[in-house]
């Protein structure tokens, strides 16, 4: 007489078809996990561009805009960072909440009746793709990630 097993059945396999069903899964999340990581590292690489722009100011003076916007374009390897909109001078006054700009009018006194100050403000900007372009997944991030850098020159 042969002796049937409790279950009454083989389980070989099991694995393999278990892997089969899970991988597409996996994979997927794999991607979307990449794709997020990607973003924040090109937001970071957007954003350290404007800041060696802000630097090369600092170091060079704000005589020459363009080679602001040189500084920009070639401070990281990421290609497709540009200085957009080009670098520009303003005009100040210091806030609680930030800097109220006065265009060039450097002339009329704050409030507090202090002088405004003069600002340069770098911006980066790029167009990023996506790895995989998966359209019923339609991941939300950002198409345009830009950076901005504000410095007090006078």
């Amino acid at each position: 007489m042969a002796r049937v097993g409790r279950r009454g059945r083989a389980r070989g396999g099991t694995a393999a078809v278990e892997l089969a069903l899970l991988s597409p899964l996996m994979v997927i999340m794999l991607t979307g996990v990449i794709e997020v990581g990607m973003g924040f590292f090109e937001s970071m690489q957007v954003q350290a561009a404007a800041e060696a722009g802000t630097l090369y100011a600092a170091k060079h003076g704000t005589s020459s805009l363009a080679n602001i916007a040189l500084a920009v374009t070639n401070a990281t390897g990421t290609a497709g960072i540009t200085a957009s909109p080009a670098p520009s001078l303003f005009c100040g006054c210091p806030t609680t909440t930030g800097i109220t700009a006065q265009g060039s009018d450097c002339t009329t006194k704050c409030s507090g009746n202090t002088l405004p100050g003069q600002y340069v403000q770098v911006n980066a900007m790029m167009t990023r793709t996506v790895i995989i372009a998966v359209p019923y997944l339609n991941l939300s991030l950002p198409a345009t990630l830009s950076g901005v850098s504000v410095m007090r020159t006078q």
